[in-house]
């Protein structure tokens, strides 16, 4: 989902400079633009004396806007920084000196165990989290048949039990989001 809405926002964004960029290059190079358009040619100014002084309101509502897509932005860098995928697990290994797991290896040998499951056609995993306590998130595809209560039983019970066993976690807290297959309807007669 994060993905998706970094793509969109790029891509509005890039498209936003794009045009103002080109309107501004053509009203430098005295092409012909529109008449509402604040400047025309190298030598004109954005705001005149005359103009700078009715429109007082305006000026505010500029003012609004970029403060409300400075907000924004800012929101959407919080959201960057705050899903970010673990890297690595630190293990404790008993002896006071502790391993360092890949959080990518970890997540790959959860997701293959998941697939394994009776009714998973795809499974996804992402770490989140602390490296001494990380937090799973997993995405699982189910085909037609599978039944969702027993799947998430046996994924809890099962395959995050032993990640958290093998990965010597006190806890490994799970969120689980199950969808099923979309499947082409079937003719009756």
């Amino acid at each position: 989902m994060l993905r998706t809405v970094n793509r969109v926002l790029v891509g509005l964004a890039g498209l936003l400079l794009l045009c103002v960029g080109g309107a501004v290059l053509a009203a430098g190079l005295d092409l012909g633009v529109p008449s509402w358009w604040p400047w025309h040619g190298p030598d004109a100014v954005l705001l005149s004396e005359a103009r700078r002084g009715r429109g007082e309101w305006r000026w505010a509502v500029v003012v609004a806007v970029l403060a409300a897509l400075v907000l924004l932005a800012l929101v959407w860098l919080l959201a960057q920084l705050r899903q970010r995928r673990l890297s690595e697990v630190l293990v404790d290994t008993g002896d006071g000196e502790g391993a360092v797991l890949r959080g990518r290896a970890l997540e790959g040998a959860v997701e293959s165990e998941a697939e394994t499951l009776d009714g998973v056609a795809r499974a996804r995993v992402r770490l989140t989290g602390r490296r001494t306590a990380p937090t799973a998130r997993v995405f699982l595809l189910l085909e037609p048949h599978a039944s969702p209560a027993d799947t998430l039983r046996e994924l809890t019970s099962g395959t995050l039990d032993r990640a958290r066993t093998s990965a010597r976690l006190a806890d490994l807290p799970a969120e689980a989001r199950l969808r099923a297959v979309k499947q082409a309807p079937r003719r009756v007669n």
